[in-house]
This record gives structure tokens, C-alpha cells and sequence, in this order.
């Protein structure tokens, strides 16, 4: 990878990143809101999941734009709309509402957030399938996706304190103005894509490229897919209840609940990138099918013992550890399965990564209203084993996908 390879996926990174903060500023926002609004916790999970609807139903339009705009122009317009949206949400109750007429203006401005959310990562998908050659795309895709771990550890430590001191709306004034920097940043410094083409970037040999049969004709992207969604079942409940869980099932204060909410996702900094890295060593040392498998299925396995360990720990300690590792573990998958999604789509990268994202965030979109009606039922405890069978699953899925450059199944033929 080139030096203006490397430039181009910090600056994905930096917009992805801010993003992700003002998309999780209203799970620290939360608890003032679910106190002021006097809010059950389905219905506040009825406003995480307003956010994962639009969010959702625009992957597919969204990739398919990715495929035909450039990332400058797209990720323009989407920080201009984090800002607005996010100051939008502070808004909400400014003067005195009702729940219901509250609840109405929370779930019109998270899904239209949503909507405009959704470009983010098939956009970065595919322009890291057009800017980085294949064996080196699970560590690039990894650093942008990275993002998630950046944005989620840094939404408690910036926005808790400001939240905690000033109010909800306060917190959320502060992630829009990360926003607003985030967004400055790239008008300034990104590429357009005529620089991508043509530019000093390491471009992506047609060779790499097997377009014979649509991606989402194969076997493999449905497999793909399917783990997909069950890895982002059990990653978006962290996402959104872990803050909440401390507090309200674990009893930790906020501050402290905070703190540890952020641990998961510092180490997750340094476990995407790394699962990217091993993910590309074992593909070059095995191939792409064999090796893009590795650290997928291990890591959701053993991601499951350490789920079953920390909802059945009676030591708060030793629950947060365990459901740090677990965290940690779900997310340094992500490398590879960007990774094995653009060697089967090649130049559709936009439209196959918006369907593939399209099946993550469906079962983000279940989590957050499930996990809580489950757990009212059957206790937290059961809830988070029973979500450790489907991360077993998950890992198994990936049996099914075969992934082969053109010119691995070209010299495959030849033997």
C-alpha cells in the first residue's frame, strides 16, 4: 500500500469514527432521557432500533450509490447531516412534551439519522477495493472499521462527563460538534476519485476481480451474510446495552459504568487492525478460502465461552472482563468479512458490501428491542447464554464460504 493509500484510509477512519460517536452519543444520552421522558427500556430500545431501521433499509441503495459517486462528495454530504440530526436529537422536549409525542420526534430523527448513516461503510468498502490491492484489504478494511472501537470508547469518556454535569442535550451538543471537525477535516484533505483511479494509489489488478457471476448469486456471499447477521446481533447488544447493563443490572455508577463501558472498545482499537493483519497472513500463507476463515471461526467460538462466563459470574470484576474479551473477540472478525466480501464482489464492492451490511444491521436491528424483552422474561443471565449459541453458529457459517481471487481458481484449473 502506498503513502497516499495509507493517508486515504486514516482520513476513512477519522470520518467513520466521529460518526460513530454522535451514532452512540444517545446511548450515554440515555439515562437522562429515559429519566426525564419516564421512558420504559423496550421503549428506549424502540429508539435504538429507529436508528438501525433507516439505517438498514438504505445499506443496499446506499452500496449501490457507493458504486457510482465517489467517497469525497458522499461522506460530505453525510457529516453535514450527522451535525444537523445530532442537534436535531438535543432538541427533543426543549419545551415541555408529552411521552408519546417525545417518543414520535426520537424515532423520525434516528431513522432519518439512520438514512444517512448508512453510505459510511459501503462506501469505505469499496473504495478501499479500488485503492488497496487484495491480500492487504483486511487490514485496511479493519483500520476504517476500527472506527466502531474508536467511536464507542470515546462517546463515554468525552460525552459521560459533559452529560452527567450539563445535562443529556449537552452530551449530545458535544458529539455534534466532533462531527462538524470530522467533517472539515475530510472536505480538506480527501481525495477526489479521479486521484483514486489515477493517482499514487496501489490499484487493484483486474485479475483480483472474478465478475463472471453476480456476488450475490453465489453460495458463499448467503453463508457470508448469515454470519454476518448473527455477529451483529450479539455486537450491537454491546453497543447499546452495556452502558445500561452495568448500571442498571451490574449497579455501577454512571462514572464508573462509563469507564468500564470504554474498556471493551480501547482494546477493540487494537484487536480489529490486528484480526485484519493475521487475517491477511493466513490468506496469503493458506489462500484465500482457507485462511480468510481462521480467525472468523475462532474467534466467535471462543467468543461464546466467554459470553456464558460473564452473564453467570456473580463477581461484577470478573463479569466485565469476560464480557470485554467477548466483545473484543465479536469485532476482530470484522477485518475478514470485508475482507472475503470484496474478494467476491471485486467492483460491486458497493452493492455486495450494502447487502452484507444490510444483513449485519438486521440483526442490530433485532437486538436492541429483543435483548431487553428477552431478559424481562428469562433473566439476563439465560438471555446472554442463549445469544452464545447463535455466536457458535455464526463462526460455523463460515464453513460454507469459499473465497477465490480469479487468479487462485485460474491456477486451481490448471493443476
Amino acid at each position: 500500500m502506498t503513502s497516499a493509500g495509507r493517508r486515504l484510509v486514516l482520513l476513512l477512519m477519522t470520518v467513520a469514527s466521529a460518526g460513530y460517536v454522535s451514532r452512540v452519543a444517545i446511548t450515554v444520552a440515555a439515562p437522562g432521557i429515559i429519566d426525564e421522558f419516564h421512558l420504559t427500556s423496550a421503549q428506549m430500545g424502540s429508539v435504538f432500533s429507529a436508528f438501525l431501521l433507516g439505517y438498514t433499509l438504505f445499506q443496499v441503495p446506499s452500496g449501490l450509490l457507493a458504486d457510482r459517486i465517489s467517497a469525497r462528495p458522499i461522506f460530505i454530504a453525510v457529516s453535514a447531516g450527522w451535525v444537523g440530526l445530532t442537534v436535531l436529537t438535543a432538541l427533543v422536549g426543549w419545551r415541555s412534551i408529552g411521552v408519546q409525542t417525545a417518543l414520535l420526534q426520537f424515532w423520525m430523527i434516528r431513522g432519518l439519522f439512520g438514512v444517512v448513516t448508512a453510505p459510511t461503510y459501503p462506501t469505505s468498502g469499496r473504495t478501499v477495493a479500488a485503492a488497496v490491492p487484495a491480500m492487504l484489504r483486511a487490514r485496511a478494511n479493519s483500520l476504517v472499521l476500527s472506527s466502531v472501537g474508536i467511536g464507542s470508547a470515546l462517546t463515554p469518556i468525552l460525552l459521560a462527563p459533559v452529560a452527567n454535569r450539563y445535562g443529556w442535550r449537552a452530551g449530545m451538543a458535544a458529539a455534534a460538534v466532533i462531527c462538524a471537525i470530522a467533517g472539515l477535516i475530510w472536505w480538506r484533505l480527501a481525495p477526489a476519485q479521479r486521484a483514486i483511479e489515477h493517482g499514487d494509489f496501489s490499484r487493484v489488478s483486474p485479475s483480483h476481480y472474478d465478475v463472471s457471476r453476480h456476488p450475490l448469486g453465489t453460495p458463499s456471499f448467503w453463508f457470508l451474510f448469515g454470519s454476518y447477521f448473527l455477529q451483529a446481533y450479539l455486537g450491537y447488544i454491546f453497543v447499546f446495552w452495556f452502558f445500561l447493563y452495568l448500571v442498571q443490572v451490574r449497579h455501577f455508577e454512571v462514572l464508573n459504568a462509563a469507564a468500564f463501558t470504554a474498556l471493551p472498545w480501547v482494546a477493540t482499537i487494537f484487536a480489529i487492525p490486528i484480526g485484519g493483519v493475521l487475517s491477511d497472513a493466513a490468506a496469503m500463507r493458506w489462500g484465500s478460502t482457507q485462511g480468510r476463515r481462521v480467525v472468523p471461526v475462532a474467534a466467535l467460538c471462543a467468543a461464546a465461552g466467554f459470553l456464558v462466563a460473564g452473564a453467570r459470574t456473580s463477581n461484577a470484576g470478573v463479569a466485565v472482563a469476560a464480557l470485554t474479551v467477548c466483545t473484543v473477540l465479536v469485532l476482530c472478525t470484522e477485518g475478514p468479512f470485508w475482507a472475503a466480501m470484496t474478494e467476491l464482489a471485486g467492483e460491486r464492492s458497493g452493492l455486495a458490501g450494502g447487502a452484507m451490511n444490510f444483513g449485519g444491521n438486521l440483526g442490530g436491528l433485532i437486538s436492541p428491542t429483543l435483548t431487553p424483552w428477552l431478559a424481562e422474561r428469562m433473566g439476563w443471565e439465560q438471555t446472554l447464554t442463549f445469544t452464545a449459541g447463535l455466536a457458535i453458529v455464526a463462526g460455523m457459517l463460515w464453513l460454507g464460504v469459499r473465497v477465490q481471487t480469479r487468479d487462485e481458481r485460474l491456477a486451481s484449473e490448471l493443476r
